[in-house]
């Protein structure tokens, strides 16, 4: 992760995924030596020097004008949250950071809420995607996954994934991009950093996401599952911002009503509170949730 200039690194990721021809240019007779848009062609699109351009992307040059900022995010045609993000990089909000503790505790309300919703599975994620608390529906759906406590190692380095997530690698896509802003804007975070260093080393999935410098996130989506013993799980995940918590998000997917998905996660929550009842009363529990680290 490139602490020292993330807005040049930013505009080149994006520059070697722009293609001439999205930009009304001419491949060119010569063979390109690198993929995307030369620097000149960026420069020359947006109305700026050579020279500057090449400022930006070195980090000799962090404070460019908002015209020439629109003027890029159209050249490099970044969507409104790339766009969004592109200014961050370029004006950095001033953030007071919470102490670590805080920003993985979960309210205790926001828990008993979740609890509630036994046709719904539901968790509390950080900007790591660290998983800070599930509900029963949740924990018996996502139970005996290893590294099911961050959203991105279970992803990456647990091979059932694949089998667990049916849009294994649209799913993964928006996790990377999601870590690829945070990282970006939250450059403070040792516990961040050490996340995408090991992800880098561990997985070249990740490292070919990652260089990409995508920038999305999904408040709505369709997300299905495959559950060993209920089987494919249909769901509309729902993403909602806990303002009380800086950077904690309460993620929700629900199926549809009536649905034998939401019977499927219906019998999931059923199951997990049982176990906890069993748990609680000192017998052992059988096919129980996973506890995380």
């Amino acid at each position: 992760m490139d602490r020292e200039r993330p807005l040049g690194e930013f505009l080149r990721a994006r520059r070697q995924l722009t293609t001439p021809e999205q930009v009304g240019l001419p491949p060119g007779v010569n063979r390109r030596r690198t993929p995307g848009l030369r620097r000149e062609e960026v420069a020359l699109l947006a109305g700026v020097s050579s020279d500057y351009y090449v400022r930006l992307e070195q980090g000799r040059e962090r404070r460019p004008s908002e015209q020439v900022l629109r003027a890029l995010a159209r050249v490099l045609q970044l969507d409104a949250e790339a766009t969004e993000h592109l200014h961050e990089l370029a004006r950095p909000r001033e953030h007071r950071r919470a102490a670590a503790g805080n920003l993985d505790r979960v309210d205790p309300n926001v828990v008993r809420l979740m609890e509630g919703w036994e046709r719904v599975a539901a968790y509390v994620v950080n900007t790591r995607l660290d998983v800070l608390a599930m509900n029963a529906v949740a924990a018996a759906l996502y139970d005996g996954l290893d590294h099911n406590d961050n959203l991105l190692r279970l992803a990456l380095l647990n091979p059932r994934a694949r089998e667990f997530y049916l849009d294994w690698e649209m799913d993964t896509r928006y996790k990377v991009a999601h870590l690829r802003a945070a990282s970006s804007l939250d450059q403070d975070d040792p516990f961040l950093a050490e996340l995408v260093e090991e992800l880098m080393q561990a997985s070249d999935e990740f490292r070919r996401l990652w260089v990409r410098h995508d920038v999305r996130s999904r408040i709505r989506a369709p997300v299905r599952f495959h559950h060993a013993v209920v089987g494919d799980v249909t769901t509309t995940m729902e993403v909602m911002s806990i303002d009380s918590a800086l950077g904690q998000k309460l993620v929700a997917f629900q199926a549809e009503q009536g649905s034998a998905s939401e019977r499927a996660l219906a019998l999931l929550g059923r199951r997990a509170r049982e176990a906890r009842v069993l748990r609680s009363a000192g017998a052992p529990a059988v096919g129980s949730p996973a506890r995380r680290r």
